[in-house]
């Protein structure tokens, strides 16, 4: 069977308020939410979406599967290449001479919805690559999540195809990965700051703080407007005074008091000012 657009519209428009989502950050990705939901239909032997909307009241337990349909991984390294400049040139170091004026010993990141790595292990590529050498002293820690575990066991494979690095630098890309028969491989060296865990945003979130939170092109592009500010508030609690939180280029913060000043508003990178 095929879905309609106009059904397909309709249908989503009924079900993502129910999961908290935002039809808005749905448009432009809607017809590989349909794709998944499509397959689900012929697995339970349903014939139209009108029938699925019936086996989700009956169903409850079915929300949560619908739910899975509805994370889109859309990723690469230096996903928003000039976000990555502006991390490398200003924000990293300026970060890490933070941590040494408070005596301390490690940068803390946090790549949220980190999908298959790409963004993490740019993270890490940038430091030891380009800034660690500055900073001798300090040591880079990444913790990096999603709720998606097939995405999140390819990121501990660490191997990607040549057009998820077309944004590296080829010399970057000859220092930090070994080709190999089904792609490149990321090197151990690049691999050892990254954490890798299973984690829905909206339930839980890694224990301690961080200098630096990536939160980009999830919850303020998919969830609905109360659970943006609600994650905005834990994020920025999250962050350790004068630490940097970046959102997607295109994503605008909820309105509301949460203590951040722009870093870079162009790059949508925030600076946490106080402790409100």
């Amino acid at each position: 069977m095929s879905i309609k657009d106009s059904e397909g519209i309709e249908f989503l428009q009924w079900c993502l308020p129910r999961l908290r989502l935002s039809w808005a950050g749905y448009r432009k990705v809607r017809r590989q939410v349909y794709t998944r939901i499509r397959r689900r239909l012929q697995t339970l032997g349903l014939q139209s979406l009108a029938d699925y909307e019936t086996y989700l009241n009956l169903h409850s337990e079915e929300w949560a599967v619908l739910e899975s349909f509805c994370w889109i991984s859309i990723s690469r390294f230096y996903r928003d290449k000039t976000v990555f400049q502006v991390l490398e040139q200003e924000v990293v170091p300026c970060l890490a001479r933070q941590i040494l004026a408070r005596d301390e010993e490690a940068l803390r990141c946090w790549s949220l919805g980190c999908a298959s790595g790409e963004e993490a292990y740019s993270l890490s590529l940038l430091w030891k690559l380009n800034v660690q050498s500055q900073f001798p002293t300090v040591r880079l820690v990444i913790v990096a999540t999603d709720v998606d575990e097939q995405a999140l066991a390819r990121a501990q494979r660490g191997c990607y195809q040549f057009s998820s690095l077309r944004d590296v630098p080829e010399s970057w890309r000859k220092q930090a990965f070994e080709e190999v028969a089904d792609g490149f491989l990321i090197k151990p060296a690049f691999r050892e700051p990254v954490t890798f865990a299973v984690q829905d945003i909206r339930q839980a979130t890694p224990p301690g703080t961080f200098h630096l939170i990536l939160c980009r092109y999830v919850a303020f592009t998919y969830f609905d407007l109360t659970s943006q500010s609600n994650i905005l508030r834990q994020l920025v609690e999250r962050l350790v005074l004068e630490g940097a939180l970046v959102v997607g280029r295109n994503e605008t913060l909820p309105s509301g008091e949460f203590g951040l000043v722009p870093w870079s508003e162009r790059e949508r990178i925030y600076r946490r000012a106080d402790r409100g």
